[in-house]
């Protein structure tokens, strides 16, 4: 194992750290998210509780790929678009700086691709 493969696999695990905390945190509660939700959801006539439900969920499937290597180029691109999103719709500010660094981190792993630390390569 290279310190390249170590450095890849330790940028995968830090931001999946992020979205598995906050895909748990958005799941066990929904309400304390409702702040985040950009004022256009509010239109669809879905309920916000469930969208925020539905965010968690997918924060998690994006946290598992990131620490697991599984399906990682898919879930990375995933990442980068739906932080986009949310990094636009809220504006200017300093959640938008955070999510933009994500993004940034997310496009090294879909560039660095599997490492010797992936489950699918083992």
């Amino acid at each position: 194992m290279n310190k390249r493969e170590i450095a890849s696999a330790v940028l995968r695990w830090g931001v999946s750290f992020v979205f598995l905390v906050f895909g748990i945190w958005q799941l066990v509660n929904p309400t304390s998210w409702v702040g985040y939700v950009p004022g256009y959801v509010y239109g669809l006539g879905i309920s916000i509780s469930l969208i925020i439900i539905l965010n968690g969920i997918l924060d998690l499937l994006i946290g598992v790929s990131l620490v697991s290597g599984i399906y990682l180029r898919f879930f990375s691109v995933l990442g980068v678009l739906r932080i986009l999103v949310i990094a636009f719709s809220l504006g200017w500010n300093d959640v938008f700086v955070r999510d933009i660094g994500l993004a940034i981190a997310l496009i090294a792993i879909y560039l660095n691709g599997e490492d010797g630390w992936c489950f699918k390569r083992k």
